[in-house]
């Protein structure tokens, strides 16, 4: 099965229906990408992630580069075998987390060199070398190394950076095309990322740059970084424009759960955020009418589930009280219930996106999505 992406249906919007096909499997987009950094979806087994119908996750070069290393993972046939997950797997470069090193990096033309968060060791990170790395992962996607910058930042240092993303895209196209497929997956295909901080013109002239190397898919890269929602939303907006109509597109990093919607009608067909289950480790449940911190004391002795209106199996079978004597006790049990039930709000609110652009009802979910969470907290 090889890569294929078609857009079903446009909304008024600008928010797409479509069908994503990976060598692993079809996925319905727009879609949400659960984090699995290292390899695992902190909380979940495989299995679990399978019962909540989950296509495709996202892993990290940087990290399985670092742990166990690239190499190792291909001696055990690829990243699928290895992790022994069937479906989707989208493998992030690594910029961005090299990104959030600040002080243990320099990046250069060449690349970034950099020291290990685990024990200091000097790595140095090429175009070249994320090619061949995510080659060895043998992800479904891989992502092209690009620079990310902080927010704010000068227009100075947003055009260097998109003209140093830009370069280092073509190499990595080089790279590829050098390279041959990947022998566990030789359906495997790379993604441009568009960056250019937050100015709309750099955005477009990056965009339409990467849009001439002819990428299968593209990621607006650099949100998420501090800016204001609404500023991010119009950099998604003013940057998706400008790729083609027929490839899908990423958005990097991004949402809460009442954003997710505002994206989608970006035009953008693909999301991932950590949030879901790093606020689940903390404690934070998603719910209709905004967040709940499961281990305040007005828990302590509430029957309910955590949501009432949802379907997932916590909140048929769990309590409140019990939940929070779980976050209180530090027991494992507590992260992995939170961390389902995260899963499934993010999948679910995102099932009934794609269910209404297909209906023709999108406009009235977002207004009943805005007033749950206008009406207050949950009680």
């Amino acid at each position: 099965m090889n890569f294929h992406f078609e857009v079903l249906k446009t909304d008024p919007s600008g928010a797409r229906l479509g069908r994503l096909t990976t060598p692993h499997g079809t996925i319905e987009t727009p879609a949400f990408m659960p984090v699995g950094t290292a390899g695992t979806v902190k909380g979940m087994t495989q299995q679990a992630l399978e019962e909540l119908s989950v296509g495709l996750l996202l892993a990290n070069t940087y990290h399985l580069y670092l742990r166990p290393g690239h190499e190792l993972i291909a001696r055990m046939g690829g990243l699928h075998r290895f992790m022994s997950w069937n479906g989707g797997i989208l493998t992030d470069s690594g910029g961005y987390q090299v990104f959030s090193l600040a002080d243990l990096r320099k990046v250069s033309d060449e690349g970034v060199r950099f020291r290990s968060h685990l024990d200091g060791s000097e790595h140095f990170l090429t175009p070249e070398k994320a090619i061949e790395v995510q080659r060895a992962l043998s992800s479904d996607i891989g992502m092209v190394l690009d620079e990310c910058i902080e927010y704010p930042t000068s227009r100075e240092r947003a055009q260097a950076a998109a003209a140093r993303t830009a370069d280092w895209a073509e190499r990595c196209r080089a790279a590829v095309e050098a390279g041959g497929a990947s022998e566990s997956n030789p359906g495997q295909v790379f993604f441009g990322i568009v960056q250019g901080g937050m100015y709309e013109d750099l955005r477009r002239e990056n965009a339409e740059r990467l849009a001439e190397m002819d990428f299968p898919g593209y990621a607006i890269g650099g949100l998420a970084v501090g800016e204001p929602h609404e500023l991010s939303r119009e950099i998604a907006e003013a940057t998706a424009a400008h790729l083609p109509q027929d490839r899908p597109r990423y958005v990097m990093g991004v949402s809460k759960p009442e954003q997710l919607a505002d994206y989608v009608r970006c035009g953008v067909d693909m999301m991932d955020c950590v949030l879901p289950t790093r606020n689940a480790r903390n404690g934070c449940l998603f719910t209709q009418h905004g967040p709940l911190h499961i281990k305040n004391a007005q828990y302590v002795q509430d029957s309910r589930p955590v949501d009432e209106s949802c379907g997932c199996m916590v909140c048929r079978r769990y309590s409140r009280a019990y939940l929070c004597h779980l976050f209180r006790a530090n027991e494992i049990l507590g992260a992995i219930l939170n961390t389902h039930h995260n899963l499934y709000f993010y999948l679910d609110r995102m099932r009934a996106i794609r269910e209404a652009i297909a209906f023709g009802g999108l406009p009235q979910l977002c207004s009943e999505l805005q007033a749950r969470l206008v009406a207050g907290q949950p009680e």
